[in-house]
């Protein structure tokens, strides 16, 4: 996976959480700024999410380092979570005593959990004086009346009454 100059992650391999159950976390905090997602995750009541707290923790620190290393000139306070995954690790097989000497099986699964960060990109947005402060027409909504349908009436509507009933005598 190609990643971005600006662009820094944090894996955890090998986690003892169905991959499903962290999803649910990680999905709250995908495309958050930074901070926003800590807060979070850390009210977040689940038992993956100070796993995914220390993850995420992981990363910014990534972004710190990393960024002091090549020099290039980081804000961590403009950073985002950018993706946040969790993929299937291996299982690990386990029995469960069954009725009359029989086992059944079952598969603990394990998780492997990658975030990363990454800066969000400003755009430039240029202001021409003037145009900015002109007041902008609003087009009025207006409905049109609805058109009102005509019915048959008597027959459409049910009201046969005038005609002989026939009994069943």
């Amino acid at each position: 996976m190609q990643l971005d100059t600006r662009e820094f992650r944090a894996e955890a391999k090998f986690q003892r959480v169905s991959p499903q159950k962290a999803r649910l976390v990680l999905e709250l905090i995908k495309g958050r700024r930074v901070e926003d997602a800590i807060n979070t995750v850390m009210f977040t009541k689940k038992g993956v999410a100070p796993l995914v707290e220390k993850v995420l923790r992981s990363a910014v620190q990534n972004a710190n380092y990393l960024s002091e290393e090549q020099g290039l000139d980081v804000d961590v306070d403009n950073l985002y979570v950018k993706t946040a995954l969790a993929n299937d690790g291996p299982r690990m097989k386990r029995i469960r005593p069954a009725p009359m000497g029989r086992a059944y099986r079952y598969q603990r699964r394990l998780s492997h959990i990658v975030i990363s960060v990454a800066e969000r990109k400003t755009l430039g947005l240029v202001e021409t004086v003037g145009e900015s402060d002109a007041p902008t027409a609003k087009k009025r909504l207006t409905r049109k009346p609805a058109k009102k349908t005509v019915t048959r009436s008597g027959a459409a509507k049910g009201k046969n009454w005038n005609k002989k009933a026939t009994s069943g005598k």
